[in-house]
């Protein structure tokens, strides 16, 4: 039992020592540089913000009705019979609830939107990595920003940029 033991263990470091040896070449890549960079981020910047604007503007329109209804109340409400500043009360409550969630379903729809655009982007960027790694024959491709130091690695940042754009 001892020896297959001792057996496993020599041949999982030499496995690991060859790992090593055979990953050599080596780049690194700035995946948050190329995002920055890239012209397609403008457009679908714009994109999304015509998906949203109808939404966006309904939602300015409540606010400002709102406010003007809150500022009414607190003009006027000393003035105002009690049935009926408890009305304009009640719907003041309705009408912020209302808008509340409403804008609360905006915020995530925009967010759950932008996240998948920005998964699009960053799809096309890592396409854009594997092929310049496997034309250059590069076995490990690191983001530029997770290497505290790498002296061996050639940074193919804009090769990839070229190959994105």
């Amino acid at each position: 039992m001892k020896k297959l033991l001792c057996a496993a263990g020599l041949g999982l470091a030499l496995a690991v020592s060859a790992g090593a040896q055979a990953a050599d070449k080596i780049a690194v890549v700035n995946v948050s540089s190329i995002f920055q960079q890239l012209p397609q981020r403008a457009s679908v910047a714009k994109q999304l913000e015509n998906e949203f604007k109808g939404r966006a503007t309904e939602l300015q329109s409540q606010e400002r009705d709102l406010q003007a209804k809150m500022q009414r109340l607190q003009r006027d409400g000393s003035t105002m019979k009690a049935s009926e500043r408890s009305r304009m009360e009640k719907d003041i409550m309705s009408q912020r609830e209302a808008f509340s969630s409403k804008a609360q379903a905006f915020e995530q729809d925009n967010r759950r939107r932008q996240m998948e655009e920005r998964n699009k982007l960053l799809s096309r960027i890592q396409d854009a990595v594997k092929k310049v790694a496997d034309n250059d024959g590069y076995d490990v491709v690191i983001d530029a920003n997770a290497v505290a130091y790498a002296s061996n690695a050639k940074d193919i940042t804009a090769d990839v940029l070229k190959q994105v754009k």
